[in-house]
């Protein structure tokens, strides 16, 4: 057995905002976007280096209010890069937590990305 990729899906109830958080202030790029017909719901697959994320706006699609634990190196270069581009609802301070230097951001639906990064020694 081999598990190749793991992939979190967010609940989203709103393209625009969606879009707003995840591509134009945390610098995800669009995967692929999926409706069964247009005007149907959106399915989105987002992907930051190695960090991919579906979002859906189907109705039981995943649960509101969700949060992910994100494992990286440079979690200090990611934080100002983000805080360096304007984002009314999201100003998050670094913590350095015991399992690591920390950040957290909360979508626009309540879910949560969690960015750690293990410190040395």
């Amino acid at each position: 057995m081999q598990i190749t990729e793991t992939c979190p899906i967010f609940r989203s109830f709103d393209e625009e905002k969606a879009r707003a958080f995840y591509l134009d202030w945390l610098g995800f790029k669009v995967q692929f976007e999926h409706r069964f017909h247009p005007g149907a719901p959106l399915y989105m697959g987002v992907q930051r280096g190695g960090l991919v994320l579906h979002l859906s706006e189907h109705h039981g699609d995943a649960t509101p209010g969700s949060t992910t634990f994100v494992r990286m190196r440079g979690v200090k270069a990611l934080h100002e890069e983000i805080m360096a581009r304007p984002y009314a609802n999201n100003r998050p301070g670094l913590e350095d937590a015991p399992w690591g230097l920390t950040f957290e951001v909360i979508d626009p639906f309540g879910n949560r990305l969690r960015f750690a990064e293990a410190q040395e020694g």
